[in-house]
């Protein structure tokens, strides 16, 4: 067959070209159903949480830990979320998060601005965290006061000295002819607490900060390059009791706790051991009052009585937040947990009843003339401004 037999079948018309209104239309409906597509796609692989029926069975609880892996608050978070996923209805999973940079406010900050309010995503504090809220610093974008909490651990401490300093008792803190002198970590974390001390006691303290935690510290206080320092309970032990029973060291004064009422008491792993409060009776001979025994207190409850805790958001159903807190309460009854957890918590037991969220409340409310006093302090005495 040659080429000029070959029958090229007609083609049809193409149609015209529609015009910019029914075009418009057709974009604006595949749009819309690439939208809907998204979301129902989204909703198939990542389907919302349902836990206000008091179910978590197939969800996982992440603890947002604003700190690095390893610290005391990640071995402690990790330890208690483990834990405390099995006493949860549906057994969910568990999911530790270390999001740490900026004194753990980075971490904080993320979590309030995106955490969803169903119990599936919990914040880990310290008073790592609670000091720059406290203190108002610029960078700190959440409030604790509008968050719920779930439970809460506390802490304590004891301040001690080296006897060749020339300190063998309280009388020996105050008149002295030379300032004792501090080591601390930095004065706007967890040493805030004893520099308040020490200020309440009005003893006469010269400060260098800047060490990397308190095991340097001990160790510059036994060289003789520091005459004062504080350790909590969880270090006593191994870092101040040899030391007392060479008598190189003498503790002084427990930093106290927290009672149901707002007031300092003696903490229950140093019985035997004057808070700061009794201290000062005994050197002024009088109770302290005023602004620094206000500041003190203040800033005991929320570093030392709660100094570790869960959050969720504000908005989470009170079914949700019921739920937690009483699981949390389940958790912190079982002897076997009680046992295991002793070294991890220090010897304090998990706080989870049923008025936590009243007495934290109250504790985390901070009264202006306390910030001030506070800020002032840190200024005036050690030449540190909070910003």
């Amino acid at each position: 067959m040659t080429q000029d037999n070959l029958v090229t079948p007609a083609r049809p018309e193409d149609p015209p070209p529609p015009n910019r209104r029914t075009a418009l239309a057709i974009m604006a409906g595949f749009a819309v159903a690439g939208v809907g597509g998204t979301l129902l796609g989204g909703r198939l692989l990542n389907p919302p949480a349902s836990t206000a029926d008091g179910d978590f069975a197939g969800e996982t609880v992440e603890f947002l830990i604003p700190l690095a892996e390893g610290g005391g608050t990640d071995t402690w978070a990790r330890f208690v979320g483990a834990e405390l996923v099995h006493k949860i209805p549906g057994v969910p999973g568990f999911a530790p998060v270390n999001e740490a940079g900026g004194e753990g406010i980075t971490g904080t900050n993320h979590f309030v601005s995106s955490a969803p309010p169903d119990g599936t995503e919990v914040l880990v504090s310290t008073a790592t965290t609670v000091v720059p809220w406290l203190l108002t610093r610029p960078a700190v974008r959440y409030d604790f006061t509008r968050l719920q909490p779930i439970l809460a651990n506390g802490t304590g401490a004891v301040v001690y000295a080296r006897t060749g300093a020339g300190v063998s008792g309280l009388s020996d803190l105050v008149d002295r002819p030379t300032p004792l002198k501090f080591g601390g970590i930095t004065a706007t974390g967890l040493d805030l607490t004893t520099l308040l001390a020490f200020d309440l006691l009005e003893m006469d303290v010269d400060a260098t900060f800047g060490f990397e935690g308190r095991g340097p510290v001990n160790l510059a206080l036994q060289r003789g390059e520091i005459d004062i320092d504080y350790t909590t309970t969880s270090t006593y032990a191994s870092a101040v009791e040899p030391m007392e029973e060479a008598k190189t060291a003498v503790v002084l004064f427990c930093l106290g706790q927290l009672d149901e009422s707002g007031e300092v008491v003696r903490d229950p792993n140093f019985p035997d051991t004057p808070t700061v409060v009794e201290a000062y009776e005994e050197l002024h001979g009088s109770a302290p009052s005023g602004p620094k025994l206000d500041a003190y207190k203040t800033v005991l409850g929320v570093t030392y009585t709660y100094q570790k805790a869960l959050w969720v958001p504000a908005e989470t159903p009170k079914a949700v937040v019921d739920l937690m807190r009483t699981s949390s309460e389940a958790l912190a009854q079982d002897k076997d947990f009680e046992e295991a957890a002793d070294k991890v918590l220090g010897g304090y037991p998990l706080d989870a009843g049923a008025d936590l969220a009243t007495r934290i409340r109250e504790a985390y409310t901070v009264d202006a003339s306390v910030r001030e006093h506070v800020i002032t302090l840190l200024s005036s005495s050690y030449n540190v401004t909070v910003e």
